[in-house]
Protein backbone atom coordinates (compact mmCIF):
# COMPACT_ATOMS: atom_id res chain seq x y z
CA UNK A 1 0.00 0.00 0.00
CA UNK A 2 1.45 3.30 -1.01
CA UNK A 3 1.16 6.13 1.40
CA UNK A 4 -0.97 9.00 0.11
CA UNK A 5 0.85 12.24 -0.45
CA UNK A 6 0.08 14.88 2.18
CA UNK A 7 -0.91 12.38 4.87
CA UNK A 8 1.08 11.70 8.02
CA UNK A 9 3.12 13.69 10.46
CA UNK A 10 6.40 14.84 8.99
CA UNK A 11 9.19 17.00 10.41
CA UNK A 12 8.12 19.80 8.09
CA UNK A 13 4.55 19.71 9.38
CA UNK A 14 5.77 19.63 12.96
CA UNK A 15 7.86 22.74 12.30
CA UNK A 16 4.83 24.49 10.78
CA UNK A 17 2.65 23.59 13.76
CA UNK A 18 5.24 24.93 16.20
CA UNK A 19 5.34 28.17 14.23
CA UNK A 20 1.56 28.47 14.29
CA UNK A 21 1.54 27.76 18.04
CA UNK A 22 4.11 30.52 18.61
CA UNK A 23 1.89 33.00 16.78
CA UNK A 24 -1.39 31.93 18.41
CA UNK A 25 -0.14 31.33 21.98
CA UNK A 26 0.00 35.02 23.01
CA UNK A 27 -3.62 35.50 21.97
CA UNK A 28 -4.97 32.16 23.23
CA UNK A 29 -3.43 32.12 26.71
CA UNK A 30 -5.35 35.16 28.03
CA UNK A 31 -8.56 33.71 26.57
CA UNK A 32 -8.02 30.16 27.83
CA UNK A 33 -6.76 30.99 31.34
CA UNK A 34 -10.20 31.90 32.78
CA UNK A 35 -11.76 28.87 31.09
CA UNK A 36 -9.09 26.61 32.58
CA UNK A 37 -9.56 28.17 36.01
CA UNK A 38 -13.32 27.63 35.86
CA UNK A 39 -12.84 24.03 34.74
CA UNK A 40 -10.42 23.40 37.61
CA UNK A 41 -12.87 24.89 40.12
CA UNK A 42 -15.71 22.77 38.72
CA UNK A 43 -13.63 19.60 38.92
CA UNK A 44 -12.60 20.44 42.49
CA UNK A 45 -16.24 20.99 43.47
CA UNK A 46 -17.34 17.71 41.90
CA UNK A 47 -14.54 15.83 43.66
CA UNK A 48 -15.56 17.36 47.00
CA UNK A 49 -19.16 16.29 46.42
CA UNK A 50 -17.98 12.78 45.55
CA UNK A 51 -15.87 12.54 48.72
CA UNK A 52 -18.69 13.91 50.87
CA UNK A 53 -21.17 11.38 49.47
CA UNK A 54 -18.73 8.52 50.11
CA UNK A 55 -18.33 9.64 53.72
CA UNK A 56 -22.04 10.31 54.17
CA UNK A 57 -21.58 13.91 55.29
CA UNK A 58 -22.64 17.28 53.89
CA UNK A 59 -20.09 19.00 51.64
CA UNK A 60 -19.71 21.92 54.06
CA UNK A 61 -18.53 19.50 56.78
CA UNK A 62 -16.02 17.70 54.57
CA UNK A 63 -13.04 19.55 56.01
CA UNK A 64 -13.72 17.99 59.43
CA UNK A 65 -12.90 14.54 58.07
CA UNK A 66 -9.49 14.01 56.53
CA UNK A 67 -6.81 11.38 56.40
CA UNK A 68 -7.06 7.63 56.03
CA UNK A 69 -9.47 7.33 58.96
CA UNK A 70 -11.93 9.89 57.59
CA UNK A 71 -14.62 7.28 56.96
CA UNK A 72 -14.37 5.91 60.48
CA UNK A 73 -14.35 9.42 61.93
CA UNK A 74 -17.55 10.24 60.01
CA UNK A 75 -19.17 6.98 61.20
CA UNK A 76 -18.34 7.77 64.82
CA UNK A 77 -19.74 11.29 64.59
CA UNK A 78 -22.90 10.02 62.86
CA UNK A 79 -23.33 7.35 65.52
CA UNK A 80 -22.93 9.99 68.23
CA UNK A 81 -25.63 12.11 66.61
CA UNK A 82 -27.97 9.10 66.45
CA UNK A 83 -27.58 8.61 70.22
CA UNK A 84 -29.50 11.84 70.80
CA UNK A 85 -32.74 9.96 70.15
CA UNK A 86 -32.08 7.72 73.16
CA UNK A 87 -30.73 10.37 75.52
CA UNK A 88 -33.98 10.75 77.48
CA UNK A 89 -35.07 7.11 77.54
CA UNK A 90 -31.70 5.38 78.15
CA UNK A 91 -29.26 7.90 79.67
CA UNK A 92 -26.86 5.31 81.14
CA UNK A 93 -26.52 3.53 77.78
CA UNK A 94 -25.90 6.84 76.02
CA UNK A 95 -23.29 7.93 78.57
CA UNK A 96 -21.37 4.65 78.33
CA UNK A 97 -21.59 4.58 74.57
CA UNK A 98 -20.37 8.17 74.22
CA UNK A 99 -17.37 7.30 76.40
CA UNK A 100 -16.57 4.33 74.14
CA UNK A 101 -17.04 6.46 71.01
CA UNK A 102 -14.55 9.03 72.30
CA UNK A 103 -12.04 6.20 72.85
CA UNK A 104 -12.60 4.91 69.32
CA UNK A 105 -12.21 8.41 67.90
CA UNK A 106 -8.92 8.80 69.76
CA UNK A 107 -7.77 5.46 68.33
CA UNK A 108 -8.62 6.57 64.79
CA UNK A 109 -6.74 9.84 65.23
CA UNK A 110 -3.73 8.10 66.75
CA UNK A 111 -3.64 5.53 63.96
CA UNK A 112 -3.02 8.26 61.37
CA UNK A 113 0.64 8.35 62.40
CA UNK A 114 1.12 4.58 62.56
CA UNK A 115 2.81 2.44 59.92
CA UNK A 116 0.34 1.12 57.34
CA UNK A 117 -0.04 -2.45 58.70
CA UNK A 118 -0.69 -1.23 62.24
CA UNK A 119 -3.03 1.49 61.01
CA UNK A 120 -5.07 -1.01 58.99
CA UNK A 121 -5.29 -3.33 62.01
CA UNK A 122 -6.42 -0.45 64.22
CA UNK A 123 -9.02 0.61 61.65
CA UNK A 124 -10.33 -2.96 61.40
CA UNK A 125 -10.65 -3.17 65.19
CA UNK A 126 -12.48 0.17 65.36
CA UNK A 127 -14.76 -0.83 62.50
CA UNK A 128 -15.60 -4.14 64.19
CA UNK A 129 -16.47 -2.32 67.42
CA UNK A 130 -18.61 0.18 65.52
CA UNK A 131 -20.44 -2.62 63.69
CA UNK A 132 -21.39 -4.23 67.01
CA UNK A 133 -22.36 -0.91 68.57
CA UNK A 134 -24.47 0.06 65.55
CA UNK A 135 -26.30 -3.27 65.66
CA UNK A 136 -27.07 -2.69 69.35
CA UNK A 137 -28.22 0.88 68.65
CA UNK A 138 -30.53 -0.27 65.86
CA UNK A 139 -32.01 -2.89 68.17
CA UNK A 140 -32.61 -0.27 70.85
CA UNK A 141 -34.22 2.03 68.28
CA UNK A 142 -36.48 -0.82 67.19
CA UNK A 143 -35.17 -1.05 63.64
Amino acid sequence: MAREKGKGFTPGRAKNLVGIAKVLAPTLIPVMAPVAARAAALLGDRYDRYRASRLGVPVDQLTRYSGRGAGLHARIVGFSEALDQLRETEPTYVEGTEKRLSQLLAAVRASERMPAPRRRAAHRAVSTDLDAMEADLLKRLGV
